[in-house]
């Protein structure tokens, strides 16, 4: 069995490179799958803790799923306004995102 402290690490890696992505990164798909590691750090987490403290219920498990169906939909949600601002300015960089600027 894999000790708690080391899911532990691979979570905090998987989430400052996350956070590094989407602090630094300019093309809008990069900056979704910043966010899906920030994500998918926090399902390793849950389920990790679940697992260690040992609670029959699998509430953890539960959770997790429940983030990977709002990341999901959220995903599909920037990609689709990334596609439609891509169709208009032809260009998926952050900084020409300056649609609703006044």
């Amino acid at each position: 069995m894999i000790p708690l402290a080391h899911i532990v690490v691979l979570s905090a890696f998987l989430f400052c490179v996350g956070i590094y992505g989407v602090l630094t990164q300019r093309n809008a798909i990069r900056f979704l799958i910043s966010v899906e590691l920030i994500l998918n750090a926090a399902n390793i987490n849950l389920v990790a803790f679940n697992k260690y403290l040992g609670t029959p219920d699998g509430l953890g498990q539960v959770f997790a799923l429940l983030i990977i169906g709002v990341a999901a939909a959220a995903s599909v949600v920037g990609l689709i306004l990334v596609i439609a601002v891509y169709r208009l300015r032809k260009s998926v960089f952050m900084d020409e995102f300056n649609l609703l600027k006044w």
